[in-house]
């Protein structure tokens, strides 16, 4: 990655909310992004323990001006997970009022997920940028998991949230899962130009991060070469 970029992926359980005996077990990844020039940064799927990560920007001497969402989950944004009433961008912005950047399709979800304001989001179509500094990350919208999930790429990084895991996809047997949508997504995040490294929204196996190169040759998500091959090996 470039120098300028300052880029961090944080760990659930590990890297920050240590003690919260739901992150350790959910393993969720939450990512700093930011340019290391202008002291600018982005936090992608704060929940748990805004503090912690604000906490961590601060001791690095950057600023927050954003947030990034892949999805509605409670998890990824906050709410409630279950009966567990999980922190997230509503405590955030009671600490920061910054944007909140989310899918043109998820924001309606993300609303009712986190009871935040529609005012507090700023939706993007597929393809979009949203700058931090002189950083740019490119949102694609990779719908499946959820009616609006979306990834980020940026420099030589795919922060893929829960469309693609480095063994496995996002489950598509939630609310607004859509598995033919998900075989889509997948096909689109494979053809992508250059080998960026993958950095998912969970630790689901051993390493953290993988290049999409390996990814693409060890996922069994990607061995179907055709919508039926995908419906008669993952349903749908």
């Amino acid at each position: 990655m470039s120098e300028r970029l300052y880029f961090r992926q944080l760990l659930a359980g590990r890297d920050f909310a240590v003690g919260d005996p739901v992150a350790t077990q959910m393993r969720n990844f939450s990512y700093l992004i930011g340019d290391r020039v202008t002291g600018e940064a982005v936090v992608v799927d704060p929940a748990y323990a805004v503090d912690d990560l604000l906490g961590v920007l601060a001791d690095d001497d950057m600023r927050l001006v954003g947030v990034l969402a892949t999805h509605h989950h409670p998890d990824h944004v906050g709410g409630d997970l279950m009966g567990f009433g999980l922190p997230g961008v509503a405590e955030l912005l009671e600490r920061r009022q910054v944007p909140i950047h989310v899918a043109d399709a998820e924001l309606e979800w993300v609303r009712r997920t986190t009871g935040v304001s529609g005012s507090d989001l700023v939706g993007h179509p597929h393809d979009d940028t949203v700058d931090i500094g002189a950083v740019a990350v490119r949102t694609l919208h990779t719908p499946g998991h959820t009616p609006g999930s979306q990834c980020f790429l940026l420099d030589n990084a795919l922060v893929a949230g829960d469309t693609l895991f480095l063994d496995g996809c996002g489950r598509t047997d939630l609310p607004g899962g859509d598995a033919d949508e998900m075989y889509r997504s997948l096909r689109h995040l494979a053809d992508l130009p250059g080998d960026p490294v993958v950095y998912p929204g969970h630790m689901y196996s051993a390493e953290p991060s993988a290049p999409l190169s390996r990814v693409r040759g060890d996922n069994v998500v990607f061995r179907p070469r055709s919508l039926d091959e995908w419906r008669l090996m993952f349903g749908g």
